[in-house]
C-alpha cells in the first residue's frame, strides 16, 4: 500500500514467501525469516515494514508516506499504535498455530486481546485524518491491522467499532489499492 500511496507500485515485483519454509528464500534475505522484504537493485535487502517506508519515503522526497513537520509525529504514533494490533493479533494467530489446543494459554490470547481491544478503542476516539497527497502511515498502517482483524479473526471488532468500520470503508473508497493488496483468503 505504501508504494502505491506514492506511485511506486508499478516499479516492485510481488513475490510470495512462505515465512513456514526453511528451504523459501526469505531464509536468506531476511535472517529473521519475516516478511516484508524489499530487495534492492544493488542487491541489498531492506526489511522490516518501518524501514522499507522510510526508505520508500526518502526515494520519493514529498514526505507523503511519513509527513514532515507537526504531522510526523501523529502518524508516526498512529503507525505504531496500529502495529501493535497486529503485533498483539498474530501472536494470538501463533499461538494456535504453533501450540497443541490443550496447551493453549487463554489467559495468554486474553492478554494479547486486551491490547488489540485498547488500541481500537484508542483509534475510534482519535481516526487518522487524511494526509495530503495520498496516505501516510498511520493510516495504512491502520487499513492494514483492520484487514488483518478481518482476514483472521472474522471481523470480530466491527460491532463495537461502528466509527472504526465508517473510517475503513472511506479509507478504501478513497484509495483502491487498500483492496488491491487484501491477501487472498487462505
Amino acid at each position: 500500500m505504501s508504494a502505491a500511496a506514492i506511485g511506486l507500485a508499478d516499479r516492485l515485483k510481488i513475490e510470495p514467501a512462505d515465512t513456514a519454509d526453511p528451504q523459501d528464500s526469505l531464509r536468506q534475505q531476511n535472517p529473521l525469516g519475516k516478511i516484508p522484504v524489499l530487495l534492492l537493485d544493488d542487491g541489498r535487502a531492506l526489511y522490516d515494514s518501518r524501514v522499507i517506508v522510510e526508505f520508500l519515503n526518502d526515494q520519493d522526497g514529498r514526505s507523503i508516506l511519513i509527513p514532515s513537520g507537526e504531522g510526523r509525529y501523529a502518524a508516526l504514533i498512529q503507525q505504531v499504535l496500529a502495529d501493535g494490533i497486529l503485533d498483539a493479533a498474530i501472536l494470538q494467530v501463533y499461538e494456535g498455530r504453533y501450540r497443541p489446543e490443550h496447551k493453549h494459554e487463554q489467559s495468554w490470547l486474553d492478554y494479547q486481546r486486551g491490547k488489540v481491544d485498547r488500541a481500537l478503542e484508542a483509534f475510534g476516539k482519535q481516526l487518522p485524518a487524511p494526509g495530503e497527497g495520498g496516505p501516510h502511515i498511520g493510516e495504512i498502517a491502520l487499513a492494514a491491522a483492520l484487514g488483518y482483524l478481518d482476514f483472521r479473526f472474522q471481523g470480530y471488532w466491527r460491532d463495537a467499532h461502528p466509527g472504526l468500520v465508517e473510517w475503513l470503508d472511506a479509507f478504501g473508497q478513497r484509495f483502491p489499492a487498500y483492496e488491491a493488496t487484501a491477501p487472498d483468503a487462505k
